[in-house]
């Protein structure tokens, strides 16, 4: 992985000098997915227009398989943006950072979000907040919707569902589980992890109206198709 970080990064910044598209981070992003053994297949098509892809959250490898798949950026707390080096590699691949409590900034936020997805073509976000353990749903956090009340002109809203299957409980990051052992867990697996992305039909309609209703009518697209795979769904209760 620091061999792929180091083969990228001055690629990386060399071509933010002559194009806002770079496709330097998906190629790091989907290269981290491979390394750590992440098969991924992709079911169903992502919007061809500007796309704010809203997923269920299972694991930290849920970033690298998106990115790598689709090429998209990611809002993230801005609590990441106090580290320096995390700051400037998210920055490469126009990562939001969203301050949930400075109301002052949620203008300037708008604007990020929206500049992000007319950059990369797809901004993706994980309205639960936090993650689950892969057979349920928490309820989705409307608040890093704002951005998309209303609706910009040519922006798709589309849920996404990311699946691990059987393997969901071994995958999750849950509890109070050190990150780092989660990590080494997922790079000790002697098996692929087999991840299938599904890419539901936008929304449309009345689902559109404003961020509360995006946000329940996505968790309820989701759930339907959990529930299609035999895999419960509706999730209430915290972990």
């Amino acid at each position: 992985m620091v061999v792929l970080l180091i083969a990228c990064l001055l690629p990386a910044y060399l071509w933010r000098l002559f194009s806002k598209h770079n496709p330097w981070p998906r190629i790091f992003l989907g290269g981290i997915a491979w390394i750590s053994g992440v098969d991924v297949t992709i079911a169903g098509e992502r919007s061809g227009k500007g796309a704010f892809l809203l997923a269920n959250h299972v694991s930290w490898i849920d970033i690298p398989a998106i990115g790598g798949a689709t090429g998209a950026a990611f809002v993230a707390h801005d609590g990441l943006a106090s580290v320096p080096l995390i700051r400037s590699l998210c920055a490469l691949n126009d990562t939001v950072f969203v301050a949930r409590h400075d109301r002052a900034s949620v203008a300037r936020q708008i604007e990020a979000v929206r500049e992000a997805i007319r950059d990369t073509g797809a901004l993706a976000i994980f309205p639960e907040g936090t993650t689950s353990d892969g057979t349920g749903l928490l309820p989705f956090k409307s608040s890093l919707l704002s951005a998309l009340d209303p609706v910009p002109p040519g922006i798709a809203v589309q849920p996404v569902w990311l699946d691990y299957g059987a393997d969901a409980n071994e995958i999750a990051w849950v509890g109070d589980e050190p990150g780092l052992a989660n990590f080494m867990d997922i790079m000790a697996r002697s098996r692929p992890i087999r991840l299938t992305v599904h890419f539901l039909p936008p929304l449309d309609g009345d689902a559109l109206a404003h961020r509360k209703t995006m946000a329940e009518a996505a968790r309820r697209a989701i759930i339907r198709e959990m529930e299609k795979a035999g895999q419960g769904g509706d999730q209430r209760v915290a972990l």
